[in-house]
């Protein structure tokens, strides 16, 4: 495969292509759970939906919160500006990083849900959709925990060949169906899939 200097260089680009990806990714995450938050205030009308000026603020503000997450990851990983070089060292511990990448999406997420709950039970009067939205929590809920606890476990029982990844990723995805069957039961929309016993016309 070569020598080992050339072996050396392609494993300390793909380090650095590894961070640039790690940037996008937690830019990423940070912007889609801003806008689920955003489309839980929309269910109250604030603005009218679809207009350019409410598409306008919501993909506004979710790019200004992708491109920030991103820069602070991208700096922190290639220390452009010097400003995070503390968090290279110890611990490895960036304060802004946490915020945006953990704290702010919980802090977004919980938003939606109270949003949400508020929305069904006062304006809408309905109790069933909750059913969705609960088991929409509960499901994120399973793939934290496998992402956060069991992890470690899996991974030093399989001498880290696998670990948790795959059921967070699971338990997120099932989480992220059933937030839209939550939502397809609010709205009056025709949908190509009735989620209750109605007729599809």
């Amino acid at each position: 495969m070569g020598s080992p200097l050339q072996q050396r260089v392609v494993l300390e680009n793909f380090a650095k292509l590894k961070q640039g990806f790690t940037a996008i990714h937690l830019g990423a995450i940070v912007a889609t759970l801003w806008v689920l938050m955003l489309n839980g205030i929309v269910g109250f009308q604030l603005l009218d939906d679809g207009t350019p000026l409410s598409l306008g603020l919501i993909l506004g503000s979710a790019a200004a919160l992708f491109i920030g997450t991103g820069y602070i990851a991208l700096d922190t990983a290639f220390s452009y500006s010097g400003h995070f070089d503390s968090s290279r060292g110890g611990d490895n511990r960036n304060v802004g990083l946490y915020v945006l990448y953990q704290l702010a999406p919980l802090v977004f997420l919980a938003a939606f849900f109270v949003l949400e709950t508020v929305l069904v039970l006062k304006v809408l009067g309905e109790k069933k959709p909750m059913l969705y939205l609960a088991g929409a929590a509960l499901l994120f809920a399973l793939g934290q925990i496998f992402q956060y606890v069991i992890s470690t476990h899996i991974c030093s029982g399989t001498n880290g060949k696998i670990n948790g990844a795959f059921f967070e990723t699971l338990f997120t995805l099932l989480a992220v169906v059933m937030t839209w069957v939550f939502w397809s039961s609010i709205t009056e929309d025709d949908w190509p899939m009735p989620v209750s016993g109605g007729n599809y016309t």
